[in-house]
């Protein structure tokens, strides 16, 4: 799996939600694009990663 343009091994079967929460990150706080198409937030529980994924996770920072 790609994440971010870096490769990553994925050792279990995991769903979006728990890959990033595994892996610090805010979910109120973050888009999330796999492999070309927007991941809706109610479905990052169910949608389930593959070693051939493509992830894009883009972080939302607050200032002025």
């Amino acid at each position: 799996m790609i994440v971010n343009g870096k490769e990553t091994a994925l050792l279990d079967d995991i769903s979006l939600k728990e890959y990033l929460e595994k892996n610090g990150y805010d979910l109120t706080r973050i888009a999330v694009e796999k492999n070309g198409t927007i991941i809706q937030r109610q479905l990052f529980e169910t949608e389930r990663l593959c070693n051939g994924d493509k992830i894009e996770i883009v972080s939302f920072v607050g200032g002025g």
